[in-house]
């Protein structure tokens, strides 16, 4: 034990304690579950029905169905679907809390996305971004 402090690192000891990355499956479980907690966000607002949650999120029933539900591709929240929600003047500031945590955790690969695919939806979000802005400054 002589010459090591308690904060010595382990890394390169066969007994470290390394954390196992997450699987694919916990992942998508994460993914779902911030979808929930939108949803969740949504009820806790007094948006109950597909129709007002549909409303306050800006997006039509069935993509509001779609994206609640869990029904999405495996690759999650769109860029686009992400910018028309938050884009929704109705939206309330919980909901919108959970969709910006959603991109935040989408983006640092926490829903098995690899830094391709993070660095592509971050692009598409940006870009979505940039044209709301567009039509919101030429008055659209």
């Amino acid at each position: 034990m002589t010459g090591i402090s308690p904060h010595h690192s382990m890394m390169g000891c066969s007994h470290s304690r390394r954390q196992r990355p997450a699987s694919i499956s916990e992942m998508k479980a994460r993914q779902s579950s911030k979808i929930r907690e939108v949803q969740n966000a949504l009820i806790k607002a007094g948006h109950t029905t597909l129709d007002q949650q549909a409303k306050v999120l800006g997006l039509s029933r069935a993509t509001t169905w779609i994206v609640l539900k869990g029904v999405h591709k495996s690759s999650g929240l769109s860029a686009a679907v992400i910018v028309r929600m938050l884009e929704s003047p109705d939206l309330p500031s919980p909901v919108q809390a959970k969709i910006t945590e959603y991109v935040r955790e989408k983006m640092a690969g926490l829903y098995g996305h690899n830094k391709t695919q993070a660095r592509k939806f971050a692009m598409r979000l940006q870009h979505g971004v940039a044209a709301r802005n567009r039509r919101a400054k030429n008055g659209r």
